[in-house]
């Protein structure tokens, strides 16, 4: 019966163990006993090369020493090739921070790699069955998991020079102890696995035995929508990685804006799928804590009437929205150091942002001065040093084109510029502190145009030079 099960199961995945070199993780209990069983009773048949390896974390003393003896005599006795480990992972634990679970598996992990390496084996087999993969699935929802998180345990997946593979996720737990039975297998109990200290624990003691009460084949209808959202997941998440591309306005190591309104334009669907690419690439390492809510956030301010607003995410990301602009970004400043830099004679200044200010002196001007990028002033003395400075609370200025002044903070709103970049905007003036230009936005009548240039007067010229002030990307910054 369950010989059955699993070459059908293999079969479906087009997975064929002719030939190969397999570690199997093997704890002694029910699940990676009677795996380590079965790959053993067909090696001959299959040509295949098993090796065993057994990892003791020492959570339970001399009764953990014990199981790994065990595991070790059950070998011996089949001439399979037997590694162990101890590994103190209490220690680890508590260098690192990390839950028991998660560093117990690191440590393992970590282990296994280093024996495939030593066997030259290509894959690691596992003894996950249909009863884990309902419990996982279901744990994964509670918490609020997203994407291909959901859809539970893969069949396989990339481990690291081959694949790692879960030959008995078509089996259930009855069916698993009912083959240790059959073969007089023994395997070994942890007594942890009836504790209710972990949810895995309770989802198997309460919610399961419901579940297979009104369905006893419920892990076989589990592992299907598993697979079947595995690949509808894969599918929207291709179709993501495209759309995306054409909304990102900026993509830097530590920071990603997007184009609010090319993003909503993408079906919902695509839109979710596109910020969990974004938060993935962004965070490297997934805090354990994000989930659905923190997603559907993010929808909410995109879709705002209020044109400002953002969000504190886990380990210091932040996401602004500003306008139709909204960026992720670790770290913000929010509070930029104020500048000021000056010029008396042609030359140029650098700012914090990596944009340039640059003066010449010029005799003639034809169309030059014209346009937001450039600014031409008329050469006095008295009027240089020309500064750069970051705008400071109070800033005023006379705008061409208007009867009185303006506040550099009305400016900035009527022009959309994002809250993040307004205190390291540029503002250009003369000694006296009255502001000549605003670079990108707007000049002060200070200035002059081609209808009050007088060809006998010498002038200046301001060019800036921006490395990105409004959010746009060169061609090569934006692939995701």
């Amino acid at each position: 019966m369950v010989e059955r099960k699993v070459k059908a199961f293999l079969k479906k995945r087009r997975f064929n163990l002719n030939d190969k070199r397999i570690l199997v993780g093997v704890s002694g209990g029910p699940d990676s006993l009677a795996l380590l069983h079965f790959l053993w009773s067909h090696q001959e048949k299959w040509n295949l090369y098993i090796v065993a390896a057994h990892v003791d974390h020492m959570f339970r003393g001399e009764e953990s020493k014990q199981e790994a003896l065990f595991v070790r005599d059950f070998c011996e006795e089949r001439n399979i090739p037997f590694e162990m480990k101890q590994i103190d992972v209490q220690s680890y634990i508590e260098r690192t921070g990390l839950s028991s679970q998660v560093a117990a598996r690191e440590k393992r992990y970590a282990f296994f790699e280093e024996m495939l390496e030593k066997h030259g084996l290509s894959d690691l087999a596992l003894g996950h069955h249909g009863d884990d993969q309902i419990e996982t699935i279901l744990m994964r929802l509670t918490r609020g998991s997203t994407g291909k998180a959901r859809t539970g345990i893969p069949f396989s997946r990339p481990f690291h020079n081959g694949l790692l593979i879960r030959p008995f996720l078509c089996l259930n737990r009855g069916e698993v102890e009912q083959y240790c039975l059959d073969y007089g297998l023994n395997p070994r109990r942890d007594p942890s696995n009836d504790k209710d200290d972990y949810s895995r624990n309770r989802f198997r003691k309460y919610v399961l035995p419901f579940l297979r009460q009104e369905n006893p084949q419920v892990h076989e209808h589990f592992q299907r929508l598993s697979e079947e959202l595995e690949q509808d997941e894969t599918f929207l998440l291709t179709l993501a990685e495209e759309k995306v591309q054409d909304v990102i306005l900026k993509n830097r190591d530590s920071l990603i804006t997007v184009d609010i309104k090319a993003f909503e334009s993408m079906p919902m669907p695509l839109q979710r799928r596109g910020i969990q690419l974004i938060l993935n690439y962004l965070y490297k390492v997934r805090p354990a804590s994000l989930s659905a809510l923190h997603i559907e956030k993010i929808v909410s301010i995109l879709q705002s009437p209020h044109p400002s607003s953002s969000l504190d995410f886990p380990n210091g990301l932040k996401v602004v929205r500003s306008y139709q602009e909204c960026t992720f970004q670790f770290q913000v400043q929010t509070n930029h150091t104020p500048y000021s830099f000056e010029l008396s004679e042609p030359g140029e200044v650098a700012l914090p942002n990596g944009d340039i200010i640059r003066m010449e002196v010029i005799d003639s001007c034809g169309q030059q001065g014209q346009g937001p990028d450039q600014c031409l002033i008329r050469f006095e003395e008295e009027q240089l040093p020309i500064v750069v400075r970051s705008r400071k609370n109070g800033d005023r200025m006379t705008v061409v084109g208007m009867d009185g002044t303006k506040k550099l903070k009305d400016l900035f709103i009527d022009e959309k510029v994002p809250l993040v970049k307004r205190n390291s905007w540029p503002v250009v003036t003369n000694r006296f502190d009255e502001i000549l230009w605003v670079p990108g936005l707007r000049k002060s009548k200070h200035s002059r145009t081609g209808a009050s240039y007088n060809s006998q007067q010498r002038n200046i010229l301001l060019r800036y030079i921006s490395n990105d002030l409004l959010g746009g990307t060169t061609n090569d910054e934006k692939g995701y």
